[in-house]
Parts: C-alpha cells; structure tokens; sequence
C-alpha cells in the first residue's frame, strides 16, 4: 500500500496538523450523510406527502448549513495537508544537507552533482503529495466507508451487505495494478535521475565540448535520454490511466448493483421511499473515498520510490569515531601525522601508507608528487574529511580524531585549485569565511588579498554580482576572492591546494606575493604542482605511491639528485 516506515516516522513531527487534516476530512464525510438525510426528507416529503416550502424550510437550513460546514472542514483539510507535507519536506531537506555536510567531500565527490539536486529537490518534491493527499486519504477510505456502512444498516442490511461485499473489489485491483506500476516508477525515477545529473556535466563542460567541437554529439546523446525519460514517463501514465479506468468500472458497477436491488425492492413494494433514497445517495460517497485512494496511488508511489534514493543518503554511515570532545581551546602547535595509513572503500591499495611527518607551528611544509601521490588524502585526512585506517594524527599530542569536526575545522583555511563562487555579491562570497565580520574587516580582507582595486572599479563595488561560480570573473579575479576568504577567517593552519594551477605565469607571479604575506606566521602545507612556487618551503615532502620517499629543502633535494631533481628537470618546475 506504499507505505514506507522511514517515512512514516516523520508523521510524528507533525501531529498536529495532520490531526486537523485526517479530522477535517472524517468530519466533512460525516456532513456528507447529514446531506444524503436531508436532501432524501426533503424530496420524499415534498413529491410523496405534499409537504410546502414553509413545512420544509428548516430542513432546507440545516443542509444548507451542513454544505457550508464541509466545504469549510474540506479547505481546513487540503490547508492542513499541506501545511503537514510542507515541515516534513522542510525538514527531510535539512536532514539530507546536514548529512551531505558530514559525509562531506569524499563521499560527494563519488557522487554526480546532477544526481544529488535531483534527489534533494525533485526527490523530496514528490513527497508533497505523498504526505498532503495520499496518507490522509489512507484514514479516509477506511473510516469514511465504515461511517456510512454504520448509517445503512439501520436502514437496510442488504444494501449494508452489498457495500461491505464489494467495498474489497478497488483495493485488490489497486494492489494487483500496484505491482506494474512500482517497476515503472522506479525506472522513470532513475532515468530522471541519470538524465538530471547527465544534463548538468554537458552544462558544466560546455565550453570544453565547445572546444573539443563534441557538443552535437552530446546533443544527440540529450535527445536520446529525454525520449527515454519521455517513454518511461508515458508508460508510467498509460498504467495509471488504465488503473483509474478498472477503478471507476469497479466503483460504478458496485453503485449499480446496491440500484437493482433497492429499485427491485421499491418496484414492489418491499422498502420505503425514503431510506431508499437515502441509501442511493450515499452509495457514490460510500466508493468515493477508495475511488480517490486510487488516483493518489501513483503518487504515493512516485513518493516512496523516491524516498528509497533519500534514504539511501541519509542511512549512508558516518566514518566510525570515538567519543569525541571539545576542540583545542588554544591555537594549534605541533601537527604530527604517526604511521598513518589510509585506503578507500573502493580501491585495494592505499591511499597514503605508514606516513610519519610533523608540522611545526608557523612553518611552510610542501608536498610534491604525481596524480594519485596521496597529497589530497593527506589534506583531507587533516580536515577530518577521512580518518585513517591505521595510525593517528596528533595536535600537540592529542588525537585528532578527539577533537569535534566543526570546532577543528575553524582552526583551519583552505584554498582550492577551484574555489567555489556562489551567485551572489562580491561581499557575500567573501563573507562565508566568517558571516559575522564587520564591513572593515571584509574590506581589510580583500585589499589584503590584493581585491580590493579590481572592486573599486565596479559599479556597484563589493555588492556586485559574479555568476554562478564565478562565472564573471577571471580566474585571477576568483582566485583572490578565495585568498580574501582566507585572509578574513585569519585561521592559525592554512592548506593551500595549488591555487595559481591553472593561471599563466603573469598571473601566477602577481598572486604569489599575496599567498606569501598570507602563510606568513601561520602553519602552512601546500599541496604544489608547480615546484617553482615551493622554492622557499621550510620542508618538501616527496610522496610517491601514498609514502615518502624524500623530504628536504629545495636545495638540498636538488643536490641530492634523487626523485624531486627528476621532476624538477622533467617538468621544468611544474607538475600536473
């Protein structure tokens, strides 16, 4: 009956207006037999005992007075509904956005960004309707039938009999047509999903397919997931139609046989006119509750085939931690990494293996390798983003691992190769280092980092919008709003991820005094690719294969002649 238990523990956090939604709809189905009484004394009154508007008009009053009432307990319903699948999405989506923040970079970077909207928007947008209509109209195809079942009997077993017989008949056509459509929902859900995350790489590497001259291919390969997407939609569609149609001839059919028989009986003779009436009227309403159980099926359905991808992330485990305390209340001193060795789930080999190094405090520590050397892990493992699986990190002889996530991580400033840039102001980027800082010091940031001349001459200065990720900016332009950030959170350790990489020298060479001014005082371990901005490192870690293989100052690694003398001389000071 789709009806998923993870999903229904969120009902409790709503109690209340759910309460109000089921309440209203069961009190609207009662005035629904107060109107059947009504309208049926009036008729019968009126065409069979000669009865005046004057004899009828209280009569006409209450049910006049009965509409009025549903209709307004109906809108308290649908407001109600709304108002439950409206806090139960609200909160599913801070869940999932809490989760993805505490699994953080390594589990999203396995994942497709495309993939991850969808589910956190879409996904979570199937819901409404799941929480709004299909669960309160569970309570009101049982409750609302077994109301009426109640007000027939007194008035004819037989028909009371008939509904109860074929009340049945819906819900197993429902359930037999359930199981077709379950397996089409879940494919037109992965389908959306792949389409969604496919649709949002062509967008994000448009100007390199540009390049490549590949965007018409990719072009095609859109018009061939869109009509896939459109097959399953309108299969998904076609059984739901077939389903509504096996419904309504159910219901109809039912309807038509309580007709025959109490027409049967009043042709001779056997009932009276008026719980005849009565009987006929509420029989419709008797199926319309199951009836409309029906044509919300699907998107109860559509609601629990997603909830499958939203739980999945939210059941995703968290890297097993020990009970953990406060972060150092003081800066930071020694930083030393003992026989640390890590491996991802998804690789035999490890990342980093048997690493023995120590940071000292305000130091400049350089790591150098290939792709694939460990020196991401490495930053990574510092952040907190990894615990290893083997060894400890300690922080003046504490355990990192220790220490709570957040806390630690104010300790620490990162500059990607790739900074993210929001659609927003100038100001707003820079601020997310630190929210509460003042306008000076946002400002002493960004002429710190060498932005604030560049922002003189917009028109709208630190209030201008740049694009999504930056869109209109340059990459030196991005890069120092990134340094800004960093200069702004004044954080005591600062992992630069290489992030003039991808600038010319010209760049490169403007940026690099700001970077120096930016590790002065401050511990530093910078992830190098190009060996000329290391020259000036207290200490170089050679990484090869997860391990050191040597470490030294510039000059002294160069006189040894060993491996970084090799890159050094292949590369020409730079490193991919």
């Amino acid at each position: 009956m789709n009806l998923d238990r993870r999903l229904l523990q969120f009902l409790g956090r709503v109690r209340w207006p759910l309460t109000a939604s089921i309440t209203g709809g069961l009190l609207a189905g009662l005035l629904t037999v107060t109107q059947a009484w009504y309208v049926s004394r009036i008729i019968s009154g009126v065409f069979l005992q000669g009865q005046t508007l004057h004899d009828e008009l209280n009569p006409l009053l209450l049910f006049t007075l009965a509409s009025i009432l549903q209709a307004l307990l109906r809108w308290m319903s649908h407001v109600s509904g709304h108002t439950t699948a409206a806090k139960i999405q609200f909160d599913l989506r801070q869940e999932l956005l809490s989760k993805l923040n505490q699994l953080g970079p390594v589990y999203t970077r396995d994942e497709r960004s495309g993939e991850l909207s969808n589910t956190i928007l879409t996904g979570v947008d199937a819901l409404e309707a799941y929480f709004s209509q299909y669960i309160p109209q569970l309570f009101f195809s049982s409750l609302i039938p077994i109301t009426i079942v109640l007000f027939v009997f007194p008035n004819d077993l037989l028909s009371g009999f008939v509904m109860i017989l074929t009340a049945p008949i819906i819900p197993i056509f429902m359930i037999l047509i359930g199981h077709v459509a379950q397996s089409m929902t879940r494919k037109q859900w992965k389908t959306l999903s792949r389409m969604s995350a496919h649709f949002l790489d062509v967008l994000q590497g448009l100007t390199t397919l540009k390049l490549l001259n590949r965007s018409r291919e990719e072009e095609h390969n859109i018009d061939r997931i869109s009509d896939a997407f459109r097959e399953s939609t309108m299969n998904v569609l076609k059984v739901a139609f077939l389903s509504a149609l096996v419904l309504e001839m159910a219901a109809t059919i039912s309807t038509a046989v309580i007709a025959v028989e109490i027409g049967l009986r009043l042709l001779y003779a056997k009932m009276s006119f008026q719980p005849a009436l009565f009987i006929l009227i509420l029989a419709p309403e008797f199926y319309q509750p199951m009836r409309q159980l029906g044509a919300r099926f699907h998107a109860g359905m559509e609601g629990v085939t997603a909830a499958q991808r939203i739980f999945s992330i939210l059941e995703t485990p968290r890297i097993a931690r020990p009970e953990t305390i406060s972060a150092p209340a003081a800066v930071p001193g020694k930083i030393t990494f003992d026989h640390v060795s890590f491996t991802y789930a998804h690789s035999s080999l490890p990342a980093v293996h048997d690493l023995n190094f120590t940071l000292i405090p305000r130091s400049k520590t350089a790591l150098v390798g290939a792709s694939g050397s460990g020196k991401t892990t490495i930053s990574q493992l510092l952040m907190k983003f990894l615990i290893p699986d083997e060894g400890a990190i300690f922080i003046d002889n504490r355990d990192l691992n220790t220490f709570d996530d957040d806390p630690w991580r104010k300790f620490i400033a990162w500059v990607p190769q790739q900074p993210y840039l929001f659609h927003q102001s100038i100001a707003d980027n820079i601020l997310l280092a630190r929210p509460n800082a003042t306008r000076q010091e946002m400002i002493l940031a960004s002429q710190q980092a060498g932005l604030d001349t560049f922002v003189q001459t917009l028109p709208e200065g630190y209030g201008t919008t740049i694009g999504e990720q930056g869109s209109l900016l340059s990459g030196g332009q991005a890069q120092r709003i990134a340094l800004a950030r960093a200069f702004l959170k004044d954080a005591p350790l600062l992992i630069l991820d290489e992030p003039t990489a991808h600038l010319d020298p010209h760049l490169e060479a403007a940026l690099h005094e700001t970077i120096r001014n930016l590790s002065k005082d401050r511990t530093t371990l910078w992830i190098a690719h190009r060996l000329s901005t290391i020259r000036d490192a207290d200490r170089i870690l050679v990484l090869s294969k997860g391990q050191i293989i040597e470490q030294g100052t510039h000059s002294d690694l160069i006189s040894k002649k060993g491996a970084y003398a090799r890159l050094f001389q292949l590369a020409g000071g730079h490193l991919g």
